[in-house]
């Protein structure tokens, strides 16, 4: 399946804000955002009068680029989303937050989403007691990953446990650090993400 593997401060640069797709670098001087805010490019620098059209896929690009989604997994998102009872831009945000992979990494056992998503492809973790390799599966309340101790001992896993110490981790999370363990409290709502995303651009631009 295809995937962007460019440069990720780029990405991070086109959105005009953090998206942290670099883990502990990204809390460094070294990030490309801080060092040069701007778009890339040539005209980066440029001042762009922006239509509402622009802004709403602006918005919709940047939630999937941070979650690391792909434009017909997102639909497909959007789609569920808006069949399931409540606020649907609320609903997409909690299907997106409940990913596994994302849930590693809230959890502070990787560093990005993306080497989370690896780890996971790796079946490095555990949900509640069976080996799991699929990044995109919907973790649900009372469920719980564990790294095995065999699996313990990566380095990557390892440095992440110190990056969590500054990211900390949801309330509706519970993480047993010493133990590699994490489970899953409650189904996250709105005040539980704190990014600073306004989802409901993203659903006026596809009600359109």
């Amino acid at each position: 399946m295809a995937r962007y593997d460019g440069p990720k401060c780029r990405l991070c640069r086109r959105e005009g804000m953090k998206l942290f797709l670099k883990g502990d670098r990204c809390f460094t001087d070294k990030c490309a955002y801080e060092r040069r805010p701007y778009p890339p490019g040539q005209h980066g620098r440029g001042r762009h009068k922006m239509s509402d059209y622009a802004v709403q896929l602006r918005e919709k690009q940047k939630v999937r680029r941070m979650y690391g989604v792909l434009e017909q997994q997102f639909r497909l998102y959007f789609a569920e989303a808006d069949r399931a009872k409540g606020v649907t831009g609320t609903n997409l945000l909690a299907q997106l937050e409940t990913r596994l992979d994302n849930v590693v990494f809230r959890m502070g056992f990787a560093n990005s989403r993306n080497q989370a998503r690896q780890l996971v492809r790796h079946g490095i973790f555990t949900l509640n007691g069976r080996k799991v390799d699929i990044p995109s599966m919907q973790v649900k309340v009372n469920d719980v990953v564990e790294i095995p101790e065999k699996n313990r001992k990566i380095p990557v896993i390892q440095e992440a446990q110190s990056v969590l110490a500054r990211r900390g981790s949801p309330s509706w999370l519970e993480v047993d650090g010493a133990a590699f363990r994490g489970r899953i409290t409650a189904i996250p709502n709105r005040e539980d993400i704190q990014f600073p995303i306004q989802e409901q651009l993203i659903v006026e631009l596809y009600s359109k």
